[in-house]
């Protein structure tokens, strides 16, 4: 395994490997992505056991423009072309019915595929050199914390995969925002950096919540995920001196980390923030409980199922 600057001579490698089957980490605007053809059964199977992810849990397919959209989805609503033309490319993802040539390792045994088109030239530039849809979750342990830059990838996927593409730190570093379009009510399944309001001024409705029901259409849906190893607690209050977690205020020393009051700011630093902590050992991870208000509905997702026991 090499971990390579993006060249057009590594993007053309890139491509070559998924292409013949393997396994690439490139960089997207959210986090990096562990990536395989997401048509090749046994190359999915290959991720999913890298990540040691249940089966069920359905892959994100990306793709290098909107015009590919009709290799892995029929039956595609027009509101799916007016919401790509806004947002494409970009961290949104919709849910639409599956052609039958996507296998159904890719969608968790779905008849519905997540798709999107990322935003980063170069996740973009691998997918055109592999010349077919890439899948594309994110490059971490089941459960474990996204990375967002090469040096938060956990030993345990680098020994597994044959190329990494280091491509600095991802700008936005939240999961993207997954919109199910195969209901009634188009409803945000996981919320991202496209937010709420801004897909609704689009739509000129409401879209539904998560929805309470067993099948997940969307990565993400767990009650726990996107979690370092310590046990995360959300508090009220300011930190204490010897508390080590994230904070609004000044921190006290290397376990605690100053955090920004902007949202998407907030979310570019959170995983990376994190990770740092985890990496000392403690015990637990405090976290100062952010605005309650709807520009940082992502960020409460997260640290909401970071904070979730496994109980």
């Amino acid at each position: 395994m090499s971990i390579v600057h993006p060249t057009q001579d590594a993007i053309n490698e890139a491509g070559r490997i998924l292409r013949e089957g393997g396994v690439v980490v490139i960089p997207t605007e959210t986090v990096y992505g562990l990536a395989c053809d997401a048509l090749n059964p046994e190359a999915v199977r290959r991720v999913f056991e890298i990540k040691g992810r249940p089966s069920e849990n359905p892959l994100i397919i990306h793709l290098a423009d909107a015009k590919q959209l009709e290799l892995v989805a029929q039956d595609i609503p027009d509101l799916a072309w007016k919401i790509a033309e806004r947002f494409w490319p970009g961290p949104l993802t919709l849910v639409l019915k599956k052609r039958l040539e996507v296998p159904t390792e890719t969608t968790g045994g779905l008849e519905t595929v997540a798709v999107r088109v990322p935003r980063h030239f170069v996740a973009r530039d691998v997918i055109k050199a592999a010349d077919r849809p890439v899948a594309a979750p994110s490059a971490n342990v089941f459960m474990g914390l996204s990375p967002t830059s090469v040096e938060d990838l956990d030993p345990e996927i680098l020994v597994d995969v044959d190329l990494v593409l280091d491509g600095g730190r991802c700008e936005i570093g939240l999961e993207s925002t997954v919109i199910d379009l195969t209901s009634d009510v188009p409803r945000i399944l996981r919320p991202g950096a496209i937010s709420r309001a801004d897909i609704q001024i689009l739509l000129g409705k409401p879209l539904g919540h998560v929805p309470h029901e067993d099948i997940r259409k969307s990565p993400g849906m767990y009650r726990r995920h996107y979690a370092p190893g310590a046990q995360v607690e959300l508090v009220k209050q300011q930190l204490g001196e010897h508390d080590c977690g994230l904070t609004f205020f000044e921190a006290h020393g290397s376990h605690q980390i100053k955090m920004p009051r902007n949202a998407q700011a907030y979310g570019a630093v959170l995983y990376g923030a994190l990770k740092r902590l985890d990496l000392q050992k403690p015990a637990r991870i405090f976290v100062e409980e952010p605005p309650a208000e709807p520009e940082w509905e992502a960020v409460w997702d997260r640290l909401k199922k970071a904070s979730a026991s496994l109980l």
